[in-house]
């Protein structure tokens, strides 16, 4: 099974500057791995360079949802 991973720290980035481009390329990505039977994680950096996975998605659905919820702050 595909698996692409977000990093939503550079996903709030994107929001701050208002990167709208580079978000929608991601979250194209992330559809077409759902679209093909993959999953989507969300995970966030800590400042030690650790990770951890806090979410994932394997509907295109409850990814919706998440995809509206970052562009609502724009």
């Amino acid at each position: 099974m595909d698996e692409y991973v977000i990093n939503v720290g550079k996903v709030e980035e994107w929001q701050m500057i208002k990167d709208i481009a580079t978000l929608d390329e991601v979250f194209q990505r992330a559809k077409r791995v759902l679209v093909g039977g993959g999953m989507v994680a969300l995970v966030r950096e800590q400042r030690d360079g650790s990770s951890y996975r806090f979410e994932q998605f394997t509907n295109l659905e409850d990814f919706e949802e998440y995809r509206k919820n970052v562009y609502k702050y724009l």
